[in-house]
């Protein structure tokens, strides 16, 4: 009894520090919101898409996400709002991780070109684990065979815990670049899937920014459009101790966007670490207001084959005179 107390209270250890990573997507700049709730209405319309996530494919630890979103603007009250919805599973062990967001931003005008935007987000979160198929011993009646629905063991699991979440994020912002940190998990909720556990989640920090130029206003490129675009972007996430620096660029050429981030893990936590982890490419399609991405995550580690990762997003813009949009192709009537 002993050793399977110790091998499930390891287990739980070490799915408890595992899942309490929040999901990052490659495609972080096409979700915004998803990591800084300052983004709510920022394209000033309404804006909404999916992503799905695929990692690890070729592993027994594959990870499923999916990602939908909803926000618009009012003009008038100069705020943005915004709705959420993630879904997590692995496949090894049956955890699932579930969170519905309401998000809110305001918008203040700083100066004829910068903008200033706190967001607040609230969400209410479920994480499940498969302990259906988990006998205990104290279930089993040993002299007639009979498994109990009850146990009298000290360790009580819970199959599905739920908690509220809090969330926060700055953002200042020109029409062509943007720099926000945000705070997720500040009241750190106990995601324990013991009775009477308490593991609280480890609050998220992130820190990014980005910037737009028209390649023209540069370089003269007589074979390119003229509204060809560049856009730059750089995102520090920090969570317990771990931690990673994405560094992407993309390039728009009519309806087409292509692009790359480097993902890296600055600060290394053991001489196994590897300082770049991943190089992910990403393509686009612009067709009116739609726009859908793809990308795949080239794994540079030596985690061994693990099938790699890639994203399948699809967004639509309702307003085609929109301000903002993080580097897609100048909207024309």
């Amino acid at each position: 009894m002993k050793l399977k107390i110790c091998t499930l209270l390891i287990g739980l250890f070490f799915i408890g520090r595992i899942q309490a990573q929040d999901p990052i997507f490659s495609q972080y700049f096409l979700v915004p919101q998803s990591l800084n709730p300052g983004f709510a209405g920022y394209m000033e319309t309404t804006h909404f898409g999916v992503i799905h996530r695929t990692q690890w494919p070729s592993l027994g630890f594959r990870i499923e996400t999916e990602y939908g979103f909803a926000n618009t603007w009012f003009d008038r009250a100069n705020s943005g709002v915004g709705v959420s919805f993630l879904n997590q599973r692995e496949s090894q062990s049956g955890y699932n991780f579930s969170q519905f967001n309401m998000n809110y931003a305001y918008q203040v005008q700083l100066s004829d070109e910068w903008y200033f935007r706190p967001g607040i987000e609230l969400g209410r979160g479920w994480k499940n684990f498969g302990f259906q198929g988990l006998v205990l011993e104290g279930q089993i009646n040993i002299q007639t065979g009979f498994i109990n629905t009850s146990s009298i063991d000290l360790l009580l699991l819970e199959e599905r815990v739920g908690f509220w979440d809090v969330s926060a994020g700055l953002l200042f912002n020109t029409e062509k670049g943007w720099i926000g940190v945000a705070a997720r998990h500040l009241n750190r909720p106990n995601i324990s899937l013991t009775t009477n556990g308490n593991i609280p989640l480890e609050t998220f920090f992130s820190i990014g920014g980005g910037y737009t130029f028209l390649v023209a206003d540069f370089i003269d490129v007589l074979f390119l459009p003229y509204e060809t675009q560049v856009m730059i972007t750089g995102n520090y996430m920090q969570q317990g101790r771990f931690n990673r620096f994405d560094l992407g660029t993309s390039l728009s050429i009519g309806k087409l966007i292509l692009g790359s981030t480097l993902v890296t893990n600055p600060i290394r936590n053991s001489d196994n670490s590897h300082l770049l982890t991943s190089v992910n490419a990403f393509t686009g399609l612009q067709y009116t207001n739609f726009r859908f991405g793809i990308s795949y995550d080239f794994n540079t580690s030596r985690i061994g084959r693990t099938g790699g990762v890639y994203e399948l997003s699809l967004t639509y813009q309702l307003d085609s005179e929109a301000k903002r949009c993080f580097g897609c192709p100048l909207y024309k009537k």
